[in-house]
């Protein structure tokens, strides 16, 4: 397939910038399920008049259709965007970043979705939607599946649909809260995963930073002992990647914690865990939920992440050498693969 697409690139380049195009507006359509025109044409960075004829076009093919709330994309257009998946991630370059990322940091499976979500909430959404499929994938009966907070877990539990796979599984918090919105707790992903699968939850209601004396009273409680014990047996994984002072700073970390955190080199955070760029732990809070145990002897460990500026970070994290799979967006993939390749 790569030898007929490089003889396309050659012979007919318009075809190639054309299928382009009109992939990524099916595609966009898609992962947002309705959309008006003037809001694509921004996501997009195209005028309402190219877009106007492009659209036209696909709704003459049937892979299109819209009325007053906007356009969706028809069953159809579904699924040539399944069928045409392998021929765009060659197009775009997609695959070759994927093999590089497997070769050099080691991870089975990489999954790299075009753009770069630091700056597209549409890339943070198609992240959520390959997540949601690669889950799909690796479930099965009776699963234990823990979660983390944040923003892009909150995008997978968002396209997560009733599947055999999904259901009667059990989805559990990674951790305790952080004090961020509620909707991104892991708490709250975990409770949106569960009723979209039609699995169950339990919750862990305890902040995600304990002192040492709380940990300790805390620990002792049988409720918050049994449900510590499930988490703790989960078979999957579902987490994202933060940066360090980042991450430090929504714990609300006094300034000498900080200057530490520097001092150390800490680039990323997962699992309340720091680590710096060679993937070595720097610094660990005390947390209820997953340890590093728990993690390296987990199954499946599926991380989500992107966005350029995530992309030492999640290479940090990589290096820790615990990922099984890998879902990330171009920019980010890119941006690893240059500080790997740096001097």
């Amino acid at each position: 397939m790569r030898s007929i697409l490089d003889i396309q690139k050659k012979l007919l380049p318009d075809l190639t910038e054309t299928l382009k195009t009109r992939y990524t507006i099916l595609h966009h359509v898609l992962v947002s399920r309705v959309v008006g025109r003037r809001t694509l044409a921004s996501s997009l960075d195209m005028t309402e008049r190219v877009l106007r004829g492009e659209v036209e076009f696909l709704k003459e093919q049937g892979l299109l259709e819209s009325d007053s709330a906007g356009m969706r994309i028809t069953d159809a257009g579904s699924e040539l965007i399944e069928r045409m998946a392998p021929i765009v991630h060659e197009l775009f370059g997609l695959s070759e970043l994927e093999a590089r990322i497997r070769e050099r940091f080691g991870v089975p499976q990489v999954i790299v979705v075009p753009g770069d979500s630091d700056s597209s909430p549409y890339t943070k959404r198609e992240l959520g939607r390959a997540a949601a499929g690669v889950l799909r994938g690796v479930a099965s009966k009776d699963d234990v599946i823990a979660v983390t907070g944040g923003s892009t877990l909150a995008a997978v539990a968002d396209h997560l649909t009733p599947s055999a796979q999904l259901k009667g599984n059990w989805f559990v918090p990674a951790r305790g809260g952080l004090g961020e919105s509620v909707e991104l707790q892991a708490n709250t992903i975990a409770s949106t995963m569960a009723k979209k699968t039609g699995g169950h939850y339990r919750l862990l209601h305890v902040p995600d930073h304990l002192g040492e004396e709380a940990f300790q009273s805390l620990i002792q409680d049988p409720n918050i002992r049994e449900i510590v014990d499930v988490i703790r047996s989960a078979r999957i994984v579902l987490h994202g990647i933060g940066e360090a002072m980042v991450m430090a700073r929504r714990r609300k970390s006094d300034p000498a914690m900080l200057d530490s955190l520097r001092k150390d080199g800490a680039l990323a955070e997962a699992f309340g865990y720091y680590f710096d760029k060679t993937g070595v732990v720097v610094h660990k809070m005390s947390t209820l939920g997953l340890r590093l145990e728990d993690i390296q002897r987990i199954e499946t460990v599926i991380a989500v992440a992107g966005g350029r500026s995530k992309g030492e970070s999640i290479g940090a994290v990589l290096r820790f050498g615990e990922e099984d799979v890998l879902v990330t967006d171009e920019a980010a993939a890119g941006e690893m693969l240059r500080q790997h390749e740096s001097p």
